[in-house]
Protein backbone atom coordinates (compact mmCIF):
# COMPACT_ATOMS: atom_id res chain seq x y z
CA UNK A 1 0.00 0.00 0.00
CA UNK A 2 1.51 3.31 -1.10
CA UNK A 3 1.36 6.41 1.06
CA UNK A 4 0.36 9.60 -0.72
CA UNK A 5 0.47 13.25 0.23
CA UNK A 6 -3.32 13.29 0.51
CA UNK A 7 -3.07 10.50 3.13
CA UNK A 8 -0.81 12.66 5.30
CA UNK A 9 -3.22 15.55 4.81
CA UNK A 10 -6.08 13.34 6.05
CA UNK A 11 -4.09 12.01 9.03
CA UNK A 12 -3.05 15.49 10.08
CA UNK A 13 -6.51 16.96 9.58
CA UNK A 14 -7.95 14.26 11.83
CA UNK A 15 -5.22 14.74 14.44
CA UNK A 16 -4.95 18.54 14.35
CA UNK A 17 -7.91 19.98 12.42
CA UNK A 18 -7.01 23.13 10.50
CA UNK A 19 -10.06 24.90 11.96
CA UNK A 20 -8.10 25.19 15.21
CA UNK A 21 -5.38 27.37 13.68
CA UNK A 22 -5.18 30.99 14.79
CA UNK A 23 -6.67 33.56 12.40
CA UNK A 24 -3.25 34.87 11.32
CA UNK A 25 -1.88 31.42 10.55
CA UNK A 26 -1.45 29.34 7.39
CA UNK A 27 -1.44 25.54 7.65
CA UNK A 28 -1.74 22.46 5.47
CA UNK A 29 -0.04 21.60 2.20
CA UNK A 30 2.27 24.51 1.39
CA UNK A 31 3.82 23.17 -1.82
CA UNK A 32 3.22 19.90 -3.61
CA UNK A 33 0.89 17.46 -5.28
CA UNK A 34 -1.78 15.68 -3.25
CA UNK A 35 -1.70 12.61 -5.47
CA UNK A 36 2.09 12.21 -5.22
CA UNK A 37 3.43 9.01 -3.64
CA UNK A 38 5.61 9.60 -0.60
CA UNK A 39 9.05 8.01 -0.31
CA UNK A 40 10.11 9.05 3.21
CA UNK A 41 9.17 11.92 5.52
CA UNK A 42 11.44 14.48 7.16
CA UNK A 43 10.04 16.21 10.27
CA UNK A 44 11.50 19.64 11.07
CA UNK A 45 10.58 22.80 12.93
CA UNK A 46 11.41 25.03 9.94
CA UNK A 47 11.85 24.47 6.22
CA UNK A 48 15.34 25.93 5.91
CA UNK A 49 17.67 25.49 2.94
CA UNK A 50 19.65 23.03 5.06
CA UNK A 51 16.50 21.01 5.74
CA UNK A 52 15.68 20.97 2.01
CA UNK A 53 19.16 19.62 1.28
CA UNK A 54 18.75 17.07 4.07
CA UNK A 55 15.46 15.89 2.55
CA UNK A 56 17.19 15.42 -0.81
CA UNK A 57 20.08 13.49 0.76
CA UNK A 58 17.75 11.25 2.76
CA UNK A 59 15.47 10.78 -0.27
CA UNK A 60 12.49 12.25 1.54
CA UNK A 61 9.97 13.85 -0.78
CA UNK A 62 7.78 15.16 2.06
CA UNK A 63 8.98 17.73 4.58
CA UNK A 64 6.56 18.11 7.48
CA UNK A 65 7.21 21.26 9.50
CA UNK A 66 5.68 23.06 12.43
CA UNK A 67 6.31 26.57 11.13
CA UNK A 68 4.63 27.27 7.79
CA UNK A 69 6.93 27.95 4.86
CA UNK A 70 4.30 30.25 3.35
CA UNK A 71 3.28 32.45 6.26
CA UNK A 72 2.71 35.64 4.30
CA UNK A 73 1.76 35.91 0.63
CA UNK A 74 4.95 36.30 -1.44
CA UNK A 75 5.05 39.17 -3.91
CA UNK A 76 7.12 37.10 -6.32
CA UNK A 77 8.99 33.79 -6.52
CA UNK A 78 12.54 34.38 -7.72
CA UNK A 79 16.07 33.52 -6.69
CA UNK A 80 16.40 37.09 -5.41
CA UNK A 81 14.70 36.18 -2.13
CA UNK A 82 15.30 33.44 0.41
CA UNK A 83 11.69 32.24 0.17
CA UNK A 84 11.90 32.23 -3.62
CA UNK A 85 15.09 30.13 -3.53
CA UNK A 86 13.39 27.62 -1.23
CA UNK A 87 10.24 27.33 -3.34
CA UNK A 88 12.20 26.91 -6.58
CA UNK A 89 14.45 24.25 -5.01
CA UNK A 90 11.47 22.38 -3.57
CA UNK A 91 9.59 22.31 -6.89
CA UNK A 92 12.72 21.55 -8.92
CA UNK A 93 13.35 18.45 -6.79
CA UNK A 94 9.74 17.23 -6.66
CA UNK A 95 9.41 17.79 -2.91
CA UNK A 96 6.23 18.40 -0.95
CA UNK A 97 5.97 20.62 2.13
CA UNK A 98 3.22 20.33 4.73
CA UNK A 99 2.90 22.49 7.85
CA UNK A 100 0.86 22.07 11.02
CA UNK A 101 1.32 25.08 13.28
CA UNK A 102 -1.04 26.69 15.79
CA UNK A 103 -3.59 23.95 15.17
CA UNK A 104 -0.99 21.41 16.30
CA UNK A 105 -0.15 23.64 19.28
CA UNK A 106 -3.78 23.77 20.37
CA UNK A 107 -5.18 20.26 20.15
CA UNK A 108 -5.22 17.62 22.86
CA UNK A 109 -1.96 15.71 22.55
CA UNK A 110 -0.42 18.54 20.54
CA UNK A 111 2.71 20.62 21.12
CA UNK A 112 1.33 22.46 24.18
CA UNK A 113 0.40 19.20 25.85
CA UNK A 114 3.64 17.45 24.92
CA UNK A 115 5.72 20.24 26.49
CA UNK A 116 3.69 19.93 29.70
CA UNK A 117 4.30 16.18 29.73
CA UNK A 118 8.03 16.66 29.10
CA UNK A 119 8.08 18.96 32.12
CA UNK A 120 6.29 16.33 34.20
CA UNK A 121 3.11 18.41 34.56
CA UNK A 122 0.13 16.07 34.35
CA UNK A 123 -2.82 18.15 35.55
CA UNK A 124 -3.34 21.42 33.71
CA UNK A 125 -5.87 23.72 32.10
CA UNK A 126 -5.85 25.72 28.88
CA UNK A 127 -5.08 29.44 29.03
CA UNK A 128 -7.01 30.58 25.94
CA UNK A 129 -9.66 28.15 24.72
CA UNK A 130 -10.36 27.99 20.99
CA UNK A 131 -13.68 29.45 19.87
CA UNK A 132 -13.86 26.64 17.29
CA UNK A 133 -14.06 23.85 19.86
CA UNK A 134 -17.21 21.93 20.80
CA UNK A 135 -19.02 22.76 24.06
CA UNK A 136 -17.70 19.64 25.79
CA UNK A 137 -14.10 20.34 24.71
CA UNK A 138 -12.36 22.05 27.61
CA UNK A 139 -8.77 21.67 26.42
CA UNK A 140 -8.27 22.84 22.82
CA UNK A 141 -6.58 26.22 22.70
CA UNK A 142 -3.31 28.05 23.24
CA UNK A 143 -1.18 27.76 26.38
CA UNK A 144 -1.42 25.58 29.46
CA UNK A 145 -1.40 26.41 33.17
CA UNK A 146 -0.76 24.08 36.09
CA UNK A 147 -0.50 24.09 39.87
CA UNK A 148 2.69 22.33 40.96
CA UNK A 149 2.47 19.40 43.36
CA UNK A 150 5.22 21.00 45.41
CA UNK A 151 6.42 24.65 45.24
CA UNK A 152 9.79 25.08 43.56
CA UNK A 153 12.19 28.03 43.42
CA UNK A 154 12.80 29.94 40.21
CA UNK A 155 16.36 28.62 40.01
CA UNK A 156 15.22 25.03 40.57
CA UNK A 157 12.59 25.43 37.87
CA UNK A 158 15.20 26.81 35.45
CA UNK A 159 17.40 23.76 36.05
CA UNK A 160 14.42 21.44 35.58
CA UNK A 161 13.47 23.06 32.26
CA UNK A 162 17.03 22.80 30.95
CA UNK A 163 17.11 19.12 31.85
CA UNK A 164 13.61 18.18 30.66
CA UNK A 165 13.80 20.07 27.35
CA UNK A 166 17.47 19.24 26.81
CA UNK A 167 18.60 22.83 26.38
CA UNK A 168 21.92 24.22 27.56
CA UNK A 169 20.94 27.79 28.25
CA UNK A 170 17.93 30.00 29.00
CA UNK A 171 17.19 33.45 30.38
CA UNK A 172 14.87 34.33 33.22
CA UNK A 173 13.56 37.06 35.49
CA UNK A 174 12.37 36.97 39.07
CA UNK A 175 13.97 36.46 42.46
CA UNK A 176 16.10 33.30 42.47
CA UNK A 177 14.58 31.86 45.65
CA UNK A 178 10.98 32.89 44.96
CA UNK A 179 8.69 29.90 45.38
CA UNK A 180 6.69 29.02 42.26
CA UNK A 181 3.31 27.39 42.80
CA UNK A 182 1.48 27.96 39.52
CA UNK A 183 3.13 27.95 36.09
CA UNK A 184 1.89 28.97 32.66
CA UNK A 185 3.51 27.39 29.61
CA UNK A 186 3.14 28.85 26.12
CA UNK A 187 5.43 27.21 23.58
CA UNK A 188 7.06 29.40 20.94
CA UNK A 189 6.15 33.10 21.22
CA UNK A 190 3.84 33.60 24.17
CA UNK A 191 3.76 37.30 25.01
CA UNK A 192 0.25 37.72 23.61
CA UNK A 193 -1.02 35.48 26.42
CA UNK A 194 0.88 37.06 29.33
CA UNK A 195 -2.12 39.01 30.63
CA UNK A 196 -4.35 35.94 30.43
CA UNK A 197 -1.78 33.89 32.34
CA UNK A 198 -1.53 36.65 34.95
CA UNK A 199 -5.33 36.75 35.36
CA UNK A 200 -5.32 32.99 35.93
CA UNK A 201 -2.88 33.43 38.80
CA UNK A 202 0.40 32.24 37.26
CA UNK A 203 3.43 33.26 39.29
CA UNK A 204 5.80 32.05 36.55
CA UNK A 205 5.45 32.01 32.75
CA UNK A 206 7.57 29.67 30.61
CA UNK A 207 7.79 30.62 26.94
CA UNK A 208 10.15 31.96 24.25
CA UNK A 209 10.79 35.16 22.28
CA UNK A 210 10.23 37.53 25.20
CA UNK A 211 11.04 41.23 25.00
CA UNK A 212 12.34 43.66 27.59
CA UNK A 213 9.31 45.76 28.50
CA UNK A 214 6.91 42.82 28.91
CA UNK A 215 9.33 41.00 31.18
CA UNK A 216 10.26 44.16 33.07
CA UNK A 217 6.61 44.86 33.89
CA UNK A 218 5.93 41.31 35.04
CA UNK A 219 9.09 41.39 37.13
CA UNK A 220 7.79 44.48 38.95
CA UNK A 221 4.51 42.62 39.55
CA UNK A 222 6.34 39.68 41.11
CA UNK A 223 5.75 37.26 38.25
CA UNK A 224 8.78 35.31 37.04
CA UNK A 225 9.40 34.69 33.33
CA UNK A 226 11.56 31.87 32.01
CA UNK A 227 12.49 32.30 28.35
CA UNK A 228 13.66 28.91 27.12
CA UNK A 229 13.65 30.08 23.51
CA UNK A 230 11.27 29.57 20.62
CA UNK A 231 13.28 26.60 19.35
CA UNK A 232 13.80 25.20 22.85
CA UNK A 233 10.10 25.17 23.70
CA UNK A 234 9.00 23.54 20.42
CA UNK A 235 11.64 21.28 18.92
CA UNK A 236 11.64 18.72 21.77
CA UNK A 237 7.87 18.37 21.35
CA UNK A 238 8.14 18.06 17.57
CA UNK A 239 10.52 15.13 18.04
CA UNK A 240 7.86 13.43 20.17
CA UNK A 241 5.30 14.23 17.46
CA UNK A 242 7.56 12.59 14.83
CA UNK A 243 7.50 9.39 16.88
CA UNK A 244 3.68 9.62 17.04
CA UNK A 245 3.51 9.99 13.25
CA UNK A 246 5.83 7.02 12.71
CA UNK A 247 3.70 4.83 15.01
CA UNK A 248 0.50 6.05 13.34
CA UNK A 249 1.75 5.15 9.87
CA UNK A 250 2.92 1.72 11.03
CA UNK A 251 -0.48 1.09 12.64
CA UNK A 252 -2.16 1.97 9.33
CA UNK A 253 0.06 -0.49 7.46
CA UNK A 254 2.48 1.97 5.83
CA UNK A 255 6.23 1.30 5.89
CA UNK A 256 7.51 4.77 5.00
CA UNK A 257 10.40 5.96 7.15
CA UNK A 258 9.99 9.09 9.27
CA UNK A 259 13.25 10.99 9.86
CA UNK A 260 13.80 13.62 12.54
CA UNK A 261 15.86 16.46 11.09
CA UNK A 262 19.50 16.57 12.11
CA UNK A 263 20.07 19.98 10.54
CA UNK A 264 17.20 21.95 12.06
CA UNK A 265 18.86 24.07 14.75
CA UNK A 266 18.20 27.25 16.65
CA UNK A 267 19.67 30.24 14.79
CA UNK A 268 20.96 31.65 18.08
CA UNK A 269 24.42 31.10 19.48
CA UNK A 270 25.52 31.98 23.00
CA UNK A 271 28.96 33.15 24.09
Amino acid sequence: MSLKVKDIDKIMEEHAPSKFKESYDNVGLMIGERSAEITSILVALDCTLDVIEEAKEKKCNLILTHHPLLFRKPLNITNDTLLGKKIIEIIRNGLNVYSSHTNLDSIKGGINDIVMQLLGLKKYDTISLSDKRKDDDHSTGIGRIAVLDEPITVLELCDKIKKDLNISMLRYSGKDEMKIKKVAVINGSGQEYFNAAKRLGADCIITGDTTYHYVSDLNEEGIAVIDAGHFGTEWPAMQVFAKWLKDKLEFMGFSNFVYISEFNRSPYKYK
